[in-house]
């Protein structure tokens, strides 16, 4: 699953599920944690559970649950386990170490969906490549927000740079995707724009997002251009013509590196 937007619903907003997913983004992901208060943390986990067990298989639905260094996280798990429910991604918040996937794993066994930890702490960016490397983990979100509170920082661009800079070399060498924290001033569209450009550069694949006006401009940002996908077309097609071995295109060294960036942009020309 490739994902470049993912748009966050609360789970205690019922009413707002179906809207969500129809509002363009690659995958809605419906949060029980931070988006819940707590004295609707039990109403909210029953809502949601009974909606994700309604949608189809392979519904574009991923769940949230509270951390599992929570009494309502464990409650989150033990209900998924026991429930109909089969979302297609599980993110798991505050995630500090790789036990914590073990453990997930050996409560839902069969039924654990694809892992999304969040690193939103100095702790968990220490562990951030054993956690981007556990079984079962297939990508990674940035808990910006909550790592600038940690470290009593803004989250300007400087300041975040180290830990989104760590959390991409940590996903590249697990091979998994890795999304950025939502812009959470939901009415700067230029400001929207530009981050997500510069963590596309940095090597993320994708954003989260707060608000369905945010997620226009994220796929578009992460998905290729027409000329994007013709010049990786020209390189892959010089590649294939040299035998595979090292060529020019347009007085360029054509090679390993090169060809990988040119597939990965093939790679996301459905989005186009």
């Amino acid at each position: 699953m490739s994902i470049r937007s993912l748009l966050f619903v609360p789970g205690a907003r019922p009413e707002r599920f179906d809207k969500a997913m129809a509002a363009g983004a690659d995958l809605v992901c419906v949060d029980l944690e931070d988006a819940v208060p707590p004295d609707q943390k039990a109403s909210a986990r029953a809502a949601t559970l009974a909606w994700l067990a309604a949608q189809p298989a392979g519904a574009p639905v991923g769940l949230r649950i509270n951390g599992l260094g929570t009494i309502e996280g464990l409650r989150d798990l033990v209900a998924l386990a026991e429930s109909h429910a089969r979302p297609v991604l599980l993110m798991l918040p505050k995630a500090s170490h790789a036990e914590e996937i073990r453990i997930v794993r050996a409560v839902l066994g069969d039924q654990t969906p694809p892992l999304w930890p969040i690193v939103e702490s100095a702790g968990a960016l220490k562990a951030a490549w054993e956690i981007a490397a556990a079984p079962g983990v297939k990508g990674v979100l940035f808990g910006g927000a909550d790592y600038s509170a940690d470290l009593g920082v803004t989250m300007d661009w400087e300041p975040l740079f180290l830990a989104r800079s760590t959390l991409a070399a940590a996903c590249a060498n697990a091979g998994v995707e890795l999304l950025d924290v939502p812009h959470i001033d939901v009415k700067d569209e230029a400001g929207l724009e530009a981050g997500t450009r510069r963590v596309k550069a940095l090597g993320f694949s994708g954003r989260a997002c707060i608000h369905p006006s945010q997620v226009a401009t994220v796929n578009l940002v992460f998905s290729p251009t027409a000329a994007e996908i013709a010049q990786a077309e020209r390189v892959l097609e010089a590649f294939a013509a040299a035998g595979g071995a090292a060529a020019l295109l347009d007085g360029k060294l054509i090679e390993a590196p090169v060809i990988r960036s040119a597939q990965r942009v093939l790679a996301r020309a459905p989005f186009a």
